[in-house]
């Protein structure tokens, strides 16, 4: 949900320092830290101290940035793949109208 709030402030072209900035007022629940990196397996942000945990010691994690750069990518990809097939869609239909007729 977090990425997705951050790729949304992104198309928006809010900076992405504002999503940030209430990341690390909000924190880690349970350490109160600041979360600073992204575990790709779980798709959660972490603190330093969840970051070494068991839990998420052998995960994959990315840079905030860096995620998020990386699903909004994923996201306007996935965006323009339904923009395409809409447009094939629209244009089925207008050609079937038209037959119709």
């Amino acid at each position: 949900a977090r990425v997705l709030e951050i790729a949304r402030r992104l198309s928006r072209g809010e900076a992405l320092g504002t999503a940030a900035e209430e990341e690390e007022e909000e924190g880690c629940r349970r350490h109160r830290e600041p979360l600073e990196v992204f575990c790709k397996e779980d798709a959660a942000l972490l603190c330093a101290i969840c970051r070494e945990s068991r839990a998420h010691r052998a995960h994959t994690v990315l840079p905030v940035p860096e995620a998020a750069r990386q699903y909004q990518e994923q996201i306007q990809a996935g965006l323009q793949t339904l923009k395409d097939d809409r447009d094939k869609l629209l244009q089925f239909r207008e050609a079937e109208m038209r037959r119709n007729w």
